[in-house]
């Protein structure tokens, strides 16, 4: 098996390790294959979006996601480093309103896969990241929603990178319990 699943705190969360072949030239990796993903996550919805993001150390994005077209993301860093954190918005999952967050680096390679129902952030950790994620809905400007960073019920715990750089839609983010989320 090309991949290697490791569970994180959530059921429904994943870290992915796809198998990697370095040598003195440096390596080779098969960063997505379908029919392995469908394998191993039990979820064969196509992708239809790549992003590509980059930030500078202490940049925090999130806690962002689509009502009426939610989306699912398996993420990974290509450069630099980040903690990848992910929350269930799903009022029907013993894991509703909890989180958990795993390092995603160009050195470890690993892959988180944040199904739909989730919101979704991170923080650039390097002093550079560039991070790549894939999606399973287009991006939708109305359906777009976005729950505060630091609330203080989701009490996600963010590492301290020194000031941090925030967008101003996620400034202006708000609580958790006023959160429109999924059944």
């Amino acid at each position: 098996m090309p991949l290697i699943v490791h569970p994180t705190t959530l059921r429904d969360v994943k870290l992915l390790e796809p198998m990697a072949f370095d040598d003195a030239r440096g390596f080779f990796m098969e960063s997505f294959n379908a029919r392995d993903f469908a394998e191993v996550v039990g979820f064969a919805q196509p992708f239809v979006q790549d992003n590509h993001s980059r930030s500078r150390r202490g940049v925090l994005r999130g806690m962002h996601y689509q009502i009426g077209r939610p989306q699912g993301k398996l993420v990974r860093v290509t450069d630099g480093e980040i903690l990848d954190v992910a929350v269930d918005l799903r009022r029907s999952s013993p894991d509703y309103g909890k989180w958990t967050a795993s390092r995603l680096s160009c050195e470890n390679r690993l892959q988180m896969w944040i199904p739909p129902g989730f919101a979704h952030g991170f923080l650039a950790l390097s002093e550079q990241a560039d991070v790549l994620y894939k999606t399973t809905d287009y991006w939708c400007r109305e359906c777009e929603r976005a729950i505060c960073w630091n609330d203080p019920d989701l009490a996600i715990a963010w590492p301290d990178v020194g000031p941090l750089q925030l967008a101003e839609k996620d400034l202006r983010a708000g609580l958790f319990e006023f959160a429109e989320t999924f059944e």
